[in-house]
């Protein structure tokens, strides 16, 4: 996997400990190779379990991931706005403004 548009820190774990990123990272591939969901649809997943799970990385992370995988910007948006009435409005705000950032980068 390359290293493109991901994070400074991400990179300098990545050199320090190549064996764990390529572990967690072959684990990741595994997981979304492993059932009938196409790429695109686990990283909107995976962005949606972030987003509940309030982690700033990892909704970054799979926004970059679901747009690579083939994900517009408004299935994005859709995705995490479906979560208002699961994780709340604020939570909610607080991803749809991490990945907003991640959206005006790739518009850039």
């Amino acid at each position: 996997m390359s290293d493109k548009g991901k994070p400074s820190f991400y990179k300098k774990v990545s050199k320090k400990f190549p064996e764990v990123i390529s572990a967690v990272e072959k684990l990741g591939t595994t997981l979304r190779t492993a059932g009938p969901l196409d790429e695109k649809t686990s990283h909107l997943i995976q962005l949606a379990a972030a987003a509940a799970g309030q982690s700033e990385g990892s909704v970054c992370s799979h926004t970059r991931r679901a747009l690579q995988a083939g994900a517009s910007s408004e299935e994005i948006i859709h995705t995490l706005l479906l979560l208002v009435s699961t994780i709340g409005f604020p939570q909610t705000m607080a991803a749809l403004s991490w990945s907003q950032e991640v959206l005006e980068k790739k518009t850039k």
